[in-house]
């Protein structure tokens, strides 16, 4: 069953890919985004008509009611990494999530996906994981059957994390270990997340279950920084941080107006960042919903080859 469906964030990094992925099953999208003229690079995703960006912003309840108006399945990808102005983590991932389902319960909407991050923890000393949990049990109060995704790091083409760190190798004589490198992390290929969404509103993951995506290995942050070296041919020293000394770099950094780095951010990488033991036993993962994970050999290579000193010419990598 399709219909027509709102994507609030439906213009970012995971909406793109969403918003194409629900285009190719028949959905009718409707992009709820906070400026629908910068939204204009969807509507090739789809045929004449089917998708259209409207106007709406969380933090106006009656912008959100009117997005949700007349749509038979609501999706939210809404997220931010560090706070900006009026974005705030406790606007935007604590109490916008329960601003779109209640309007959805309102409107007699029963089809809701919400997007949110494996580390989502309401005990956690960072911030951004608090709201996380705060914004996943609103999603739950409002409506029970909602279907959570917890992704790992996510993966892609216009990714901020593989992207980031081969810029700044491009740059940079050396890459900061933080706490040592030693976090482990699952990259999750922001496509299979796309995929995942869309059998969330066809009825094929479990009602009111939370699911943590996952690629197909682990690994650690010195191995990933490792990767990227290896795959932009980087020759470039890896300098382990303290945590200490990287939340003080943080806590600096995290002033610009748009930082390489926020304590928040430090305070995450305390933690691990991997599907849980729980969730493989229950099959709420991307396995369990029938998918195959891709994996980061199989689609960074075809993004990071710009940060090669010679770009696709690059003989040493070239195929």
């Amino acid at each position: 069953m399709t219909g027509l469906v709102t994507v609030f964030g439906g213009s970012g990094f995971l909406g793109r890919h969403a918003v194409r992925a629900l285009a190719k099953r028949g959905w009718r999208v409707r992009a709820a985004v906070r400026r629908p003229d910068l939204a204009g690079h969807l509507q090739p995703m789809g045929g004449v008509g089917q998708i259209m960006a409207v106007q709406a912003n969380l933090r106006y309840p009656d912008s959100v009611m009117r997005a949700v108006e007349g749509a038979d399945a609501v999706v939210n990808l809404v997220g931010i990494l560090f706070e900006s102005g009026r974005q705030s983590f406790d606007r935007v991932q604590a109490e916008g999530p329960g601003v779109i389902a209640k309007a959805a319960q309102r409107v007699g909407i029963d089809r809701l996906v919400h997007v949110s991050a494996i580390g989502a923890d309401s005990e956690s000393p960072a911030v951004y994981a608090q709201t996380k949990a705060a914004g996943e049990a609103a999603v739950l109060r409002e409506m029970p059957s909602a279907i959570i995704l917890r992704p790992s790091i996510i993966f892609g083409p216009e990714d901020n994390f593989f992207n980031q760190f081969a810029a700044m190798a491009r740059v940079f004589p050396a890459l900061p270990l933080i706490g040592g490198g030693e976090t482990r992390f699952q990259p999750v290929f922001v496509g299979d997340v796309a995929e995942a969404i869309a059998l969330g509103l066809e009825g094929k993951a479990k009602p009111g279950a939370i699911y943590e995506l996952g690629g197909p290995a682990v690994k650690s942050f010195r191995q990933i920084l490792e990767y990227i070296l290896a795959e932009t041919g980087r020759n470039r020293a890896l300098i382990p941080i303290p945590f200490p000394l990287a939340e003080l770099q943080g806590r600096l950094l995290g002033m610009l107006p748009k930082p390489l780095l926020t304590r928040d951010q430090v305070l995450m990488l305390k933690s691990d960042n991997v599907v849980s033991a729980a969730a493989i036993a229950e099959g709420r993962t991307l396995e369990g919903l029938g998918l195959a994970p891709a994996s980061i050999e199989a689609i960074v290579p075809g993004y990071l080859y710009r940060f090669r000193a010679a770009g696709q010419f690059d003989r040493e990598k070239a195929v």
